[in-house]
């Protein structure tokens, strides 16, 4: 009894960990999913696996991380691209924007590839028609458990399901409070080309993903193009493994199914495997053993306690988990007690849930370290949960903002480990960037445009001509993913790290160096230029979309260039090329501002053809850049503002998170907190009392719609922003906390120079903060009100902007903030 209770101790202890109160960190349902957005999402960062929680008919949808269609990218897929050019810049400069459209579509290739759905996992259990009673399904957070509970004709069953890094399986238990009550058919499907068979009493499930797949927004009757394949490597193996162990009972096989009759407990060990080995090699190359690699995990795991295996997963998830909390306003009315979908539903009819916002925070971090722990393969637009052959935009990644949103919270939001698949992607797509560059446009450097996937693809997509060069044309997306780069830096402070990817930088910014233009002034431009993915009329009604020095590309090249140089200084290298990039950024063509005061989306005053777009992309220089701020450049944060009413307070859901970023960077915390309770706006699938607007799910994942999780990452970075930044070498303390959170603490999160920070409010002013050096380094404070820095009695001095205080830290060590 008394080792029982210990035990029970532990898991208390372990689930909390140690912080001493309980959070609101439980997704809850009293029916089970119809939709696939009704449906809970659990992963390993490799394995996702999507639970429905149904009774008689339990169904689990699968995916595996590395599962996509196609091979290796061909080398040079349009060599006629590079004559265009020299046309299109000169149409531009003849303000001829519709031959520049046309002759565009001329430097277009081939389509990226599709992330592939793996199968589905079926668990019929036959309960005779009997009623189901005290039903009840949830995903704790702070576990990564899902959980299914309910009764049929007086018997307790329950279904605990957990994707295990450690064991790399998905580990499922089925029990019963009576014995021998459990019988269960297993089966398999999926809807790639397949074969099932029984091996030593378990279901394997082999195939092999498509040699390519088009896009979801292309004709469904269309022949896809053919690819000359010379290697004949296209089309990846796969195989999936369902290996059930029981206590009591009796396993059998019925076909390509197996059946569980009368048993107490039943463990089901899922793993799977590709063939995938690497962006440049053919999966069947190198002796890549698909078998081998799902069958190796299920030996290991079986052989232990199923309380081993879950006590090993929860420290191992709980090592990232825990490392943030949130505490919204305790002493609203909690209603943690309530279904999601519920809280979902009066959260829409205007009731405050502050429980809920901080619940939507910290599922933006569960889903990161659920979906993000892959070599090569970075969370995509779905994370790593799809069920269609063909997903939305192929569930690949999406350069021109997208695939960046997915990785806004892994440093701030305590992640940063989890930022290696999305590094080591970068340094694949440098390689076939080159090769595009090189090909496309005759330049150094390396080149990467609006869309990608696993073979680390590079060139403009569109079927060869077939695309809108409002999207397919965009050439900035190397430039923005080395952003990514210098901030794992900033963040880490690791300068071996930065000399590692310097090289990758610096070849960003040598194809920038050679992709921009002189305009008849005398400044540097880009031309062809597109600001995604929006039009703009030009004489009278006419719509153009290729046009000259897009406000974007001059942030994103601006921004480039200035972290290029700070990344020389930093490693005291390339003084050379630091001077002919210095020289080219202040030669760029500066910001303007229009007619209506707002920051120009191009580089004339064009009226846009959609005013409201879900695009804010000339405002990348506020955000996720620093070239704009209400601290250094108020006349142009002005104008900034000015663009976000322009463009309205509604959008899709990943655009709502992106206005929640840009509100917060202009200290407006009531604003941003507008469009984050948008976020939250409840959209249902084929229910037309909650129509299709952005927003989110019942089971919290992004409503674009369809699903698109960068929207769910972006929110959670979002809600830091508004508590914490960390921008112009400082730390600013609640820049823009909203009226609405009176109350609260945040313990945990990260700021640039690898500083560890909690704030603690009361009655929205700081009551106390924390700050955790984990390099020696200077910091600077600043916040709203004046404050101490207690045991060194430093006093914050009078500033443009609130209050700041400098200080020099050691390693190791806390300073306390308090206010004066």
């Amino acid at each position: 009894m008394f080792h029982h209770c210990l035990k029970k101790v532990f898991v208390i202890l372990l689930v909390t960990g140690f912080s001493g109160y309980a959070q609101d960190l439980k997704l809850q349902y009293n029916q089970p999913a119809v939709e696939w957005t009704e449906a809970l999402p659990i992963g390993n960062g490799t394995l996702g696996a999507m639970v429905f929680g149904r009774v008689d008919s339990e169904l689990i949808q699968l995916n595996e991380a590395t599962l996509w269609s196609g091979g290796p990218v061909q080398k040079n897929v349009n060599p006629d691209a590079f004559k265009n050019l020299a046309l299109i810049r000169e149409a531009l400069r003849n303000e001829d924007f519709e031959k520049a459209y046309q002759l565009t579509k001329n430097m277009q290739g081939a389509y990226s590839e599709s992330f592939m759905p793996l199968g589905d996992l079926i668990l019929k259990q036959d309960f005779g028609g009997q009623k189901t009673d005290s039903y009840n399904r949830s995903l704790d957070l702070q576990t990564g458990l899902a959980t299914t509970d309910f009764k049929v004709g007086g018997v307790n069953y329950k279904r605990e399901i957990f994707a295990s890094a450690p064991a790399q399986c998905i580990v499922i238990k089925l029990s019963a409070d009576q014995v021998k009550k459990l019988s269960v058919t297993l089966d398999a499907t999926s809807l790639l080309r397949n074969e099932k068979s029984i091996n030593d009493k378990a279901l394997v499930l082999k195939g092999k993903a498509p040699s390519h797949s088009d896009p979801n927004y292309i004709d469904y009757n269309k022949e896809p193009i053919v690819y000359e394949d010379p290697s004949g490597c296209r089309g990846m193996r796969f195989e999936l493994i369902i290996k059930p162990v029981i206590k009591d009972g009796e396993i059998s096989a019925d076909g390509n199914k197996l059946v569980i009759k009368n048993a107490s407990e039943i463990l089901l060990f899922v793993s799977a495997a590709t063939s995938f080995n690497g962006f440049d090699k053919c999966p069947d190359s190198q002796g890549k053993n698909e078998h081998q690699l799902a069958e190796n995990p299920i030996k290991k795991a079986v052989g232990k306690k199923y309380d081993n295996l879950l006590k090993e997963h929860i420290t191992d998830f709980q090592k990232l988990f825990n490392r943030v909390s949130l505490k919204l306003n305790e002493n609203e009315t909690s209603k943690a007690n309530l279904a999601t979908d519920i809280r979902l539903e009066h959260y829409a009819k205007g009731e405050n849930d502050a429980g809920l916002e901080a619940l939507f925070f910290q599922f933006g971090r569960y889903l990161l370290i659920s979906s993000s722990r892959t070599h090569n393969t970075p969370a995509n637009l779905q994370g790593i949960w799809n069920n269609k052959l063909r997903a939305p935009w192929s569930s690949n990644y999406t350069t021109n903002i997208n695939l960046q949103m997915n990785y806004w919270p892994v440093e701030s939001g305590n992640l940063s480990e989890l930022f290696f698949p999305l590094d080591e992607f970068i340094k694949n797509v440098s390689v076939t960037g080159a090769e595009t560059a090189k090909s496309y446009y005759h330049a150094n450097g390396w080149v990467l445009h609006h869309n990608s996937d696993i073979w680390a693809m590079t060139n403009p997509v569109g079927d060869f001509g077939k695309g809108d060069p409002m999207w397919a044309n965009w050439y900035m997306g190397a430039n923005w993913l080395s952003r990514h780069l210098w901030e794992h830096y900033e963040y880490t402070g690791d300068t071996a790290y930065l000399r590692k990817v310097y090289p990758i930088i610096k070849g960003a910014a040598e194809f920038s160096l050679e992709w921009l233009q002189k305009d008849k002034d005398g400044y540097l431009v880009t031309m062809p230029s597109t600001s995604p993915e929006n039009m703009f009329y030009y004489d009278g009604k006419k719509k153009g979309t290729v046009t000259t020095a897009s406000t974007m590309d001059i942030g994103i090249i601006k921004d480039l260039f200035e972290n290029t140089v700070e990344a020389s200084k930093v490693l005291n290298i390339d003084l050379e090329f630091r001077k002919k990039v210095d020289k080219a950024g202040s030669e760029l063509l500066p910001f303007q501002i229009g007619s209506k005061g707002q920051l120009l989306e191009w580089y004339k005053d064009f009226e846009e053809e959609d005013p409201h777009h879900r695009h804010t992309s000339h405002l990348y220089a506020l955000h996720p850049a620093n070239l704009i701020s209400p601290l250094k450049t108020p006349e142009l944060a002005d104008a900034a503002k000015k663009t976000l009413e322009l463009r309205g307070d509604d959008g899709t859901g990943w655009s709502l998170a992106w206005k929640v970023n840009m509100w917060a960077r202009l200290l407006d915390g009531n604003h941003a907190y507008r469009l984050f309770k948008n976020q939250l706006r409840l959209t249902k699938e084929n229910n037309t009392e909650y129509s299709r607007h952005g927003g989110c799910y019942p089971n919290l994942f992004d409503a674009h719609p369809p699903f698109q999780i960068d929207g769910n990452f972006a929110g959670t970075a979002g809600v830091i922003e508004m508590l914490l930044q960390s921008q112009n070498k400082e730390i600013h303390l609640l820049p823009a906390l909203p009226d609405a959170w009176a109350d609260g603490e945040i313990k945990g999160i990260k700021a640039k120079g690898n500083f560890t920070v909690d704030i603690k409010w009361n009655n929205g002013k700081m009551s106390q903060a924390k700050v955790l050096s984990n390099n020696d380094g200077i910091c600077t404070i600043r916040s709203a009100e004046p404050f101490i820095i207690e045991k060194l009695n430093i006093k914050s001095e009078k500033s443009s902007i609130g209050y700041t205080a400098t200080f020099n830290t050691k390693k190791g060590t806390n300073y306390n903030i308090l206010p004066l």
